[in-house]
């Protein structure tokens, strides 16, 4: 009897499990790759196991005289993904060696120290100097370019290689939080990395980032920067205690004297935290500075989305790009609860109802084994949803599309609301040191990884942008540089994704294709950053269209026209002659 109990048990508990709410893992972002600059030791092309008649054979390979044209042509398909280019035509291989054992050395002479897919670089060209028969090894060394700063940068700033503006154009939506992490995680990926707190009337720095020795000291007539973990830093409240109180043009001549006189030294970036706004202290900033390429801070209200339109138009007038967005904010994590409401009494009855029904189960062994379905039951409830986390969006779904749309801003990151984030902030202990391997500081080596990128772009790509061009007799949008071809004005107006002609949640045109004539052309047409064109229509409508967006509408179209080509061809074969 108790047999068949346990077997009717195993039954109902498989019942139980199939309306039981099963317990997820928890999602979270893929750790980044920590890369670290080194020397890569000589690696034989033979494995260690080769017997010795097969290493003297590699021994006394004979190099041929032109085994620099070898190696190099090997190295040559070595392909930069950001510059578009390979390394050899880039000039990254440097001092081209090899030794009387045929072990080839090189040095690899990168943009940054920071390169994120400095790893990669080195096993390709280990992989391919290694096919090579007359060579034995490898030994790649990693090297980065020298700094120049242009010749008008202030004296202190002489040997920084770039300025990152970090920006946002209201207080309070964490970009000083931004700036702290996005420098240490730069620092953590191997390049030299300083910090400028440029808000005086209500400086950050000394509160998020506490220094290893906060003494003032001079270097000749410059002032040494204050350290913490490798990273330099300056800031008015380091030498001042408060804020400052003082008019606008006073405050441009302070921020100008303490850029000249803050003794860098070389650095690869330069995180200049901007103060708030978009007024005559940013612009000059913007100005004098010479600033390589802007990160913007937001939060996902439609007010923040306003500010970064003016932000991003801001750095446009000064010629500077922005790279990223951040939306700051952006989500609230909690722990999933079931949501399951249960009846133990009454599962308990339904149980002892279906046990009496079977014969030769006693009331004893069908109490017991109820018990411990009811037990199993309350046991699953519980833990449902444990362990689970869900995006709660305080602040609403934030404007990520709409940036990519509308700006070609691709790079833009999410950071949730963390308690510990701001407690970091406030002990003077940057949150990506204290916990390096949680999901929010992955986003920040993240953007990190974004800016190396990108900056490499802004400074040494040679590769153009599409330059478009009105043809008013033939009335067509001509399309030149790395993608040539035409547009109709037509079609491109047609294609306007802002907010007036798309809908932003649910993407539906708004606008009637058919409303836009064929006769509409463009007034003016002007770059905006790196990323778009804006575009004055006839009809008064201002577009902005991302190269992106340009790229694929005549891709699109040379494959219409390429089928079409091949139908005609194919109706002239089948005329009868």
């Amino acid at each position: 009897a108790m047999m068949k109990a346990i077997l009717i048990a195993a039954v109902l508990c498989g019942a139980v499990s199939a309306f039981a709410p099963v317990v997820q893992q928890p999602r979270g972002l893929s750790a980044a790759n920590q890369l670290q600059q080194y020397q890569v030791q000589p690696i034989s092309r033979r494995a260690a196991s080769d017997d010795e008649n097969n290493n003297d054979d590699v021994a006394s390979a004979k190099v041929p005289s032109d085994w620099q044209s070898q190696i190099l042509s090997g190295l040559s398909v070595i392909i930069d993904p950001d510059l578009d280019a390979d390394i050899v035509s880039l000039g990254f291989v440097q001092n081209l060696q090899i030794d009387d054992s045929g072990i080839v050395s090189i040095d690899l002479c990168l943009t940054t120290p920071a390169c994120p897919i400095k790893d990669l670089f080195v096993q390709q060209c280990q992989d391919i100097i290694n096919g090579l028969e007359f060579t034995r090894g490898a030994q790649v060394t990693l090297t980065a370019q020298q700094n120049e700063a242009p010749t008008a940068a202030p004296l202190g700033m002489s040997q920084i290689g770039a300025v990152i503006a970090v920006s946002s154009c209201k207080g309070g939506v964490g970009k000083s939080t931004t700036a702290v992490n996005l420098a240490f995680a730069l620092q953590g990926m191997g390049a030299k990395v300083g910090i400028f707190d440029a808000d005086v009337y209500g400086p950050s720095l000394p509160t998020m980032v506490a220094v290893e020795d906060d003494n003032v000291r001079f270097v000749g007539r410059q002032i040494a920067p204050l350290k913490r973990g490798g990273v330099s830093l300056m800031s008015f409240g380091y030498v001042n205690e408060g804020s400052a109180v003082m008019r606008g043009p006073m405050v441009t001549q302070l921020l100008d004297q303490f850029l000249s006189l803050t003794n860098w030294g070389p650095l690869d970036y330069l995180i200049l935290d901007m103060p708030p706004g978009t007024g005559d202290i940013q612009l000059t900033l913007s100005q004098r500075l010479n600033i390589t390429a802007a990160v913007i801070v937001t939060t996902p209200q439609e007010l923040s989305f306003v500010d970064v339109e003016r932000g991003v138009e801001m750095f446009d007038t000064v010629n500077v790009p922005c790279i990223a967005v951040v939306e700051n904010m952006a989500y609230f994590e909690k722990e999933k609860s079931a949501n399951v409401e249960v009846d133990y009494e009454t599962l308990r009855d339904k149980f002892l109802q279906v046990l009496k029904e079977r014969d030769g189960i006693s009331d004893e062994a069908a109490a017991d084994v109820v018990n411990s379905l009811v037990d199993t039951v309350q046991e699953n409830v519980q833990n449902a949803g444990k362990g689970e986390m869900e995006e709660i969006r305080i602040f609403g779904q934030g404007h990520k599309r709409r940036l990519s749309e509308q700006w070609g801003i691709e790079h833009t990151f999410s950071v949730p609301l963390v308690s510990t984030i701001a407690k970091n902030g406030d002990s003077g202990t940057p949150f990506i040191l204290d916990n390096p391997s949680s999901p929010q500081a992955d986003t920040y080596k993240e953007l990190a990884k974004t800016v190396v990128r990108e900056t490499s772009k802004v400074l040494f790509s040679k590769t153009s942008r599409p330059n478009l061009s009105y043809q008013s007799e033939a009335h067509v949008i001509q399309v030149d540089g790395m993608d040539q071809g035409t547009l109709a004005p037509a079609e491109l107006r047609r294609e306007c994704r802002c907010a007036a002609c798309v809908e932003e949640l649910t993407g539906k045109q708004i606008l009637n294709p058919e409303s836009i004539p064929e006769s509409i052309r463009p007034m003016s047409m002007s770059p905006t950053g790196n990323y778009a064109v804006s575009v004055d229509w006839s009809d008064g409508h201002k577009s902005l269209y991302p190269y992106r967006q340009i790229r694929s509408m005549l891709a699109s179209k040379n494959t219409n026209d390429e089928v079409l080509d091949e139908n005609m061809e194919k109706e002239k074969e089948t005329v009868p002659l």
